[in-house]
């Protein structure tokens, strides 16, 4: 396949031109014809070339060249919004390092795990290897979620869950089902960036609450509700993203009573909440799936790649949900999906999974946390779990100015103010502290440090 290629970027062949028979290239390469089958086969898949039968193989009349590597690269001087740290750490070549990312490295995650369950596909029936999911997702694992939720003391019932393709799919589903153009939606000050992402996408007015170590400050929570008449709030309530956060009991009281004074509905997104050591406070729990929803996912604990989240809410939501995945996604998520992960929580072994990467997490928020104190660099709070620090950069220097000259050496930070609605987090940057253990981002960071002057 290179040989062709390369011939082709050569112009040695050119469009239209008849390739090599398979005998005589397979001779003149010293490989066997099956080699050169397979190699015009995927080449034909590719569309560079193009079979005629009883006729050979000839270059594609609209051959392409390949892509350089600057046209796949994301564009490092776009504007430093909800959308950069997500293109920049999604897009980028395997060698950059990731420590604004919001995911664990590949070796953190139950690759032996993820590999049994893949084979054990081999064996399934025909129809999960082919077949569409079904509207609410597969029955084994909407089980194990009612268990865990039980867990959590939430009871909820068959009708009140579904699955989804992702957590943020189950949170667009729902904006979908409640939003309208114009809308006003509460999320926190600071918050995951991809909320605001989201939310710009449906045309909603965002309106952030401050947020403090036990949850959104209640005293301008009520008064939004009264000033602002939000229709929605979207929040973390264990290990808050970016902060590390955890809603108090208190508090959580606060605000359920504010939302149902104001009829406002909380989407209460729970994707971190298996890196607790242990479980606190959580709205739908207290709320009984009222006017609370649940999301979820397994991306953050398993694995991104096979990615499935889920709803639970009440059960004539959840009706309409179903419907709407149904129109967006004609049905739920990838049965090969919903397997993996239904084989992984049934196998045991995920409790132990996570037993592991708490403890791991807890050596590398300290070893963290320290590096970061060297340099002048300290952490908001210290989280009870999870693997992100929300720190405050030395003399109020501008995040994004040290977050751009770190790219320039190929380390993708997270700036505090793609993480606020007020943009008043200039000085704090997001750390992933899984992604934070190679000594070259540390030198980055030193260097990034001193080249921006503070204010």
């Amino acid at each position: 396949m290179d040989a062709i290629r390369a011939k082709i970027a050569g112009r040695a062949l050119a469009a239209g031109d008849r390739l090599p028979s398979i005998r005589s290239l397979a001779a003149s390469m010293g490989v066997s014809p099956s080699t050169v089958v397979e190699a015009y086969e995927r080449l034909a898949a590719e569309g560079q070339i193009l079979a005629r039968r009883g006729s050979g193989f000839y270059v594609s009349p609209t051959v392409m060249p390949p892509l350089a590597l600057s046209e796949v690269e994301p564009r490092r001087d776009r504007a430093v919004d909800p959308f950069w740290v997500s293109r920049q750490s999604l897009d980028a070549d395997p060698a950059v390092l990731k420590p604004g990312c919001g995911w664990l490295p590949p070796d953190w995650m139950p690759e032996a795990a993820l590999r049994r369950a893949v084979r054990a596909l081999a064996r399934a029936d025909d129809g999960l290897l082919t077949d569409y999911g079904s509207a609410r997702g597969a029955p084994a694992l909407r089980r194990l979620l009612l268990a865990r939720l039980a867990d959590d003391a939430i009871a909820a019932s068959v009708d009140q869950l579904m699955l989804t393709g992702s957590g943020t799919q189950g949170t667009d589903l729902v904006c979908r089902f409640l939003l309208r153009p114009g809308d006003t939606v509460l999320v926190d000050d600071p918050c995951y960036f991809n909320f605001r992402a989201l939310l710009r996408a449906h045309q909603v007015k965002i309106v952030g609450v401050p947020y403090t170590p036990s949850g959104p400050d209640v005293a301008r929570f009520e008064a939004i509700l009264a000033a602002e008449r939000p229709r929605l709030y979207i929040t973390n309530s264990a290990l808050h993203n970016p902060t590390g956060a955890t809603l108090s009991l208190p508090i959580a009281h606060r605000l359920l009573t504010a939302a149902a004074a104001h009829d406002l509905t909380i989407i209460e997104d729970d994707i971190f909440g298996d890196f607790e050591p242990e479980r606190s406070p959580r709205l739908a729990a207290l709320d009984g799936l009222s006017r609370v929803i649940r999301i979820g996912s397994f991306s953050k604990t398993l694995s991104a790649s096979v990615r499935c989240g889920y709803i639970a809410a009440r059960a004539d939501w959840i009706e309409h949900l179903v419907d709407l995945q149904v129109a967006t996604s004609f049905g739920g998520p990838s049965p090969v999906a919903t397997e993996i992960i239904s084989r992984i929580l049934a196998g045991g072994g995920y409790r132990k999974h996570m037993d592991e990467l708490r403890q791991k997490l807890a050596r590398a928020r300290r070893d963290v946390a320290r590096k970061l104190q060297a340099l002048g660099i300290e952490p908001w709070l210290t989280p009870r779990g999870g693997f992100f620090l929300w720190c405050r950069l030395v003399d109020g220097q501008d995040a994004t100015q040290v977050a751009r000259a770190a790219l320039q050496e190929d380390v993708v930070l997270a700036p505090g103010n793609v993480f606020s609605v007020s943009q008043t987090a200039s000085p704090f940057l997001r750390f992933n502290v899984a992604q934070s253990n190679d000594p070259r981002m540390w030198d980055v960071m030193r260097r990034a440090l001193k080249a921006i002057s503070p204010r």
